[in-house]
């Protein structure tokens, strides 16, 4: 037989690729019922929390706009909180200075002590040694605000004339740490107390983060001849970084925004003075829980305006920690 008479058969046709119109209704069509509910109830939620954050700050700009249009003072820069004056007069500098500089003291103190407990539990302490401190650690999370107040009043503010001596003594000639022997109701008595009750947050966060380091990584530095804080230094911190910064946002936020503890242990002296240990000062939080009772409408939307400033300040605070931990997730181990 002729191979040249012989008949090919002809090529199959070539296939075609679904149009995205027809991908996307395949795969609506192939959602279960149970995907789809979920689906809009997780939508919903977010979106609920978008619209319930624009109410807030709606209905907080809205009643700024009616106090400051009563004000006669600079908002921003003046030092006098009187709105039932005649004429009234009141400013957030004092309650700036207050929150921020009682807020980076807690952050201070807490944040160190946070991650050195968090790589003790993790790193240091045997099993049976570690539950029991993460438990106890967990716990100081649970405890309400008024019980740190009243311990702080009673107990804290008593036994800080040592401390504040020393600090005058030796710190005394910078100003920040003068000390004219008075009662403990300061900006740096409020410091400490807040290091304290962010502290829980911090390190439970950081220990879980921890926990989460590569093993391999570990194991590898090990074997190259690295000691365990040179593991801890090469391997674990460098995974954890953008945890620990989430979770020292978290604990700020809850500096920020602390009120009965503060207003138990901080003085009613609404001044800004240069030493951190004499008595006075004030927080947003803590002037809106003193004086909201007594306050009159006008009082009231000043107070108002105040909650206004500190839920930017919260803002800015958590958009920059999110683009610090965005700009460092690249090297921070996560991905690994």
């Amino acid at each position: 037989m002729d191979i040249s008479t012989q008949q090919t058969a002809p090529p199959p046709p070539p296939a075609t690729l679904p149009s995205p119109a027809e991908q996307k209704r395949a795969a609506r069509g192939a959602t279960r019922p149970g995907d789809r509910i979920f689906l809009g109830l997780s939508r919903g939620s977010g979106i609920f929390v978008l619209v319930l954050m624009a109410a807030i700050a709606a209905f907080l700009t809205y009643r700024t706009v009616i106090a400051l249009s009563e004000n006669e003072a600079n908002f921003f820069t003046s030092f006098d909180w009187s709105p039932t004056g005649n004429p009234p007069e009141f400013g957030i500098a004092v309650l700036v200075y207050g929150t921020v500089v009682s807020s980076v003291i807690a952050m201070i103190i807490a944040v160190p002590v946070s991650v050195g407990i968090a790589l003790f539990i993790t790193h240091y302490a045997p099993r049976r040694l570690s539950g029991p401190i993460g438990y106890v650690i967990d716990l100081l999370a649970a405890v309400p605000s008024i019980v740190y107040g009243l311990w702080g009043a009673l107990v804290l503010m008593p036994h800080l004339d040592g401390l504040y001596g020393w600090l005058n003594d030796y710190l005394g000639w910078t100003g920040i740490f003068a000390w004219n022997g008075g009662v403990a109701r300061s900006l740096f008595t409020v410091g400490i107390l807040l290091a304290l009750m962010i502290l829980p947050i911090i390190t439970s966060v950081s220990r879980e983060v921890f926990r989460q380091a590569p093993q391999m990584h570990q194991e590898a530095a090990l074997a190259l001849g690295a000691t365990r804080w040179e593991v801890i230094r090469m391997a674990v911190i460098p995974f954890g970084r953008s945890g620990v910064i989430s979770a020292s946002m978290l604990g700020l936020g809850r500096a920020l925004g602390e009120t009965m503890a503060v207003a138990m242990v901080l003085s009613p002296v609404f001044d800004i003075n240069a030493s951190l240990l004499d008595p006075g000062g004030g927080t947003f939080a803590q002037n809106i829980a003193s004086k909201f009772n007594e306050a009159n409408p006008l009082g009231r939307d000043a107070l108002i305006a105040s909650g206004l400033v500190l839920f930017v300040i919260t803002l800015l605070v958590n958009g920059s920690a999110r683009l610090i931990i965005a700009r460092r997730k690249e090297y921070s181990g996560a991905n690994a």
